[in-house]
């Protein structure tokens, strides 16, 4: 029985999102979402001693309701025995994002990349991308040490999402240069999404009506260079695609991506919008449900205490966005391998052509946030709480993307 008023109206909150979860599921999935905001862990055993003071049960009673929400079948007792599988919840989970989406562009970023906790899991998971941080969407935990090939993982993932996104959005796909692979180039436009992935500078690229075949380091062969064309990658495996590069003064090296976009419908800035899956697994970890912690070895039950992780990254990102013009802003170059504990920079418009709408505006100044949403919105949270306000999930307000200044990228 919830006695605590604000755990009954989340409880109702996610119940609405997630339809389809029986009043078990949707009960344990409120309940330990709820817990991880108010304690800023995902410990069983914080998350029980402190629900059962809020609704007055043995502190027992509780830890065994929640282990049981993320239990295997094999694991529970009684005849009618069933497990949480949270494949299903990856759709109500995306559409419950886009819900809030409060934008005109029907335009969304997503993100792929793969987390380890020790030696216990690998975690491949797919975020939406939203203010300098990201909410899990999808994910596949494996163990850490468990040998195969991720390949049909990635796709059943992508494949998992494909019906929550109206045919008429914009999908951007970022990954690292670990990553790279023809087949998810090729997997990911098969979705009607746009593939945008770094790859190394070892090997060769054709530029599209040329015969002679160069070498990847050659395309900004120094500093403060940028260059975007039609090419074929790879003279083995070789792809059609368009390779957008920049160069960067205080960066070691450049940065390549591939793309099926025509060069002037993309921007390499894009790439720099991948520090929010950093963010995120920092998020997850020591800033936020500390799951780095986690004692659980079974990946499955790690799979589902993610389902709960994701629905409380997405309430606390939710209350910490702000609307369109203060915070995060994506013309300013982000070092997506740099120090993940690099909070969003300040806003700049020097990169702006002298005709861009962000320096004709007269709207009010730009204010920074100092720190990120996810932060912002776990104390606005639990402040709004003490104060006795209702719960409150406004919407999300995503910054639009921005085209570079086509004066600083040599175009083939």
């Amino acid at each position: 029985m919830l006695r605590s008023g604000h755990l009954k109206q989340w409880t109702r909150i996610v119940s609405y999102h997630m339809p389809h979860l029986s009043l078990p599921e949707v009960t344990g999935l409120a309940t330990w979402s709820f817990g991880m905001v108010m304690t800023g862990s995902s410990s069983v055993t914080k998350i029980s001693e402190f629900i059962s003071r809020l609704n007055q049960e043995k502190s027992n009673t509780v830890r065994q309701r929640l282990k049981e929400w993320y239990q295997n079948a094999d694991s529970k007792k009684g005849k009618k025995r069933s497990e949480l599988d949270v494949t299903k919840c990856f759709v109500p989970l995306l559409k419950w994002i886009l819900s809030m989406w409060k934008s005109e562009e029907k335009q969304l970023t997503l993100a792929m990349d793969a987390t380890n906790i020790r030696q216990n899991f690998t975690v491949l998971s797919l975020h939406v991308l939203y203010q300098g941080c990201g909410i899990p969407v999808a994910w596949k935990i494996v163990k850490g040490t468990e040998k195969g090939s991720w390949k049909p993982h990635w796709r059943n993932l992508f494949q998992s999402l494909f019906d929550a996104i109206p045919s008429d959005w914009r999908v951007i796909v970022l990954a690292d240069r670990g990553l790279y692979a023809d087949w998810l180039f090729n997997d990911i436009c098969a979705l009607n999404w746009h593939p945008f992935l770094r790859i190394n500078q070892q090997g060769t690229f054709q530029i599209k009506g040329e015969k002679e075949w160069r070498f990847l380091d050659t395309v900004v062969p120094q500093k403060d260079m940028s260059w975007s064309g039609i090419v074929t990658c790879f003279k083995t495996n070789p792809l059609d695609c368009t390779l957008l590069a920049r160069w960067e003064s205080n960066y070691k090296e450049p940065w390549l991506i591939i793309t099926d976009l025509k060069p002037e419908q993309a921007d390499i800035l894009w790439y720099g919008l991948r520090i929010g899956i950093e963010s995120s697994y920092r998020d997850i970890k020591s800033d936020g449900w500390q799951w780095h912690k986690t004692r659980l070895t079974d990946p499955k039950r790690a799979e589902r205490l993610w389902l709960a992780i994701a629905v409380a990254t997405l309430w606390t990102v939710t209350v910490g966005g702000s609307p369109v013009g203060v915070g995060f802003d994506p013309t300013k170059l982000v070092n997506p391998e740099g120090d993940i504990n690099q909070q969003p920079p300040e806003n700049s418009t020097s990169q702006l052509p002298a005709n861009h709408v962000e320096k004709k505006a007269t709207t009010a100044k730009k204010t920074s946030r100092h720190i990120s949403c996810f932060l912002q919105g776990l104390l606005t949270i639990i402040a709004d709480l003490l104060n006795g306000k209702a719960i409150s999930l406004n919407g999300l307000f995503p910054e639009p993307r921005v085209l570079l200044n086509p004066a600083t990228v040599n175009s083939s």
